[in-house]
């Protein structure tokens, strides 16, 4: 009987305040929307680094023909030196090199020619002009700084260039992305909380003398609250169950259906990732609801 009673107050409310609940419902749908999509954009982020910095290589460029470099004054890098190069990857790098390979002149310029067949901003060079270069597989691809310390400066060895720079850009223009989907989700959120308090508040105000007859009857602080607590709670989970499904079908038609099929050699997030972000939403949407709730539901229903 009394959750008959709490829920049939629920709903008066909800009709009272029709415009109000949609208002809090809309602004929660899209402060959530860019929560959850700051969430996904770090998920895609994690993705990215697993693959791609599982199939990085750090590039031990030898000394070329006319290279100014201090540790090239002799001139190309000689067999020696090479040779010298690999002594020390397999002795002090032994831990963090796992599959050291050579690639000759000959073999740059193939792999060049694949990629730029009419020839490198109108010039035609040949397997002289290339570099040869020692490519080095990382057990971990955060360990260059180790790897770079060790084999810079050493003769024969013009620089030592790590992959993963190429990477960089994009993964800070996506962090870049994340904090601005954040910052503007908080912006959102707190004018939820806003949108919620004054719905609470209003609800109260138009109920005034009902929670006071509540009171003359003996009625607890919680019974006499419950009811705007669980409106401003249900107009916000329906807000995060819109945001959740937005996400969704976001990803189910931009990233899944369009998106990997045009670049499919790309890790993306999928719809698991945000059925894993949505319960975070509705946590985020019901903690937004009490926070309100509790800035004004003991200044409006105590009389």
């Amino acid at each position: 009987m009394r959750i008959q009673f709490v829920l049939g107050e629920m709903f008066s409310g909800l009709r009272r305040n029709t415009t109000m609940v949609v208002a809090v419902v809309l602004v929660t749908f899209v402060s959530l929307t860019f929560v959850g999509a700051a969430a996904l954009l770090q998920a895609q982020i994690g993705k990215l680094k697993d693959d791609w910095y599982d199939l990085v290589e750090v590039s031990v460029f030898l000394c070329p023909q006319g290279s100014v470099s201090p540790t090239c004054a002799t001139g190309e890098a000689t067999d020696e030196q090479v040779d010298a190069v690999r002594q020390v990857i397999d002795t002090e790098l032994s831990d963090e090199v796992s599959k050291v390979y050579f690639e000759s002149k000959e073999q740059a310029f193939e792999a060049f020619s694949e990629r730029y067949p009419d020839g490198y901003q109108g010039t035609q060079l040949t397997a002289d002009d290339m570099q040869a270069s020692l490519r080095l597989k990382l057990s971990d691809a955060e360990q260059f700084a180790v790897v770079s310390d060790v084999l810079s400066g050493r003769d024969g060895v013009e620089i030592v260039e790590d992959q993963r720079a190429v990477f960089e850009p994009l993964f800070r223009t996506l962090n870049v992305a994340t904090l601005l989907a954040a910052g503007l989700a908080g912006v959102m959120l707190l004018a939820a909380v806003l949108l919620i308090t004054t719905t609470i508040r209003l609800s109260a105000v138009s109920r005034r003398k009902e929670t006071e007859i509540m009171r003359l009857v003996g009625a607890s602080n919680l019974f006499i609250q419950l009811p705007f607590l669980l409106e401003g709670a249900l107009a916000a989970v329906l807000g995060s169950l819109l945001a959740g499904g937005g996400l969704w079908l976001g990803v189910r038609f931009m990233v899944s259906d369009w998106l990997e099929r045009s670049v499919d050699w790309v890790a993306y997030v999928s719809e698991v990732d945000v059925l894993r972000v949505a319960p975070l939403l509705v946590i985020i949407a019901v903690a937004l609801a009490a926070l309100s709730s509790f800035f004004t539901l003991n200044r409006y229903t105590r009389i």
